[in-house]
């Protein structure tokens, strides 16, 4: 699987976002810095993901497997 990452050049450093994954943008001064803080927007999008759903899931009747996103 291969998402995208966007970056836009703004007055104060970088914008960033992953196109495919709402929720998962963030800024930084630098390039470097905005790929570092997308790299962790990523993960807490993904983390908050999993704690929504095992909020609202009745664990009883649930399956659980890995899933492989291919093109």
């Amino acid at each position: 699987m291969q998402l995208t990452a966007v970056f836009k050049k703004v007055p104060k450093g970088y914008v960033a976002f992953v196109e495919e994954l709402p929720g998962a943008n963030t800024q930084g001064k630098t390039l470097e810095e905005a790929r570092q803080n997308l790299q962790e927007a990523v993960a807490l999008v993904l983390e908050a993901n999993r704690l929504l759903a095992n909020e609202t899931l009745d664990e009883s009747d649930l399956i659980r497997e890995p899933f492989l996103l291919s093109a």
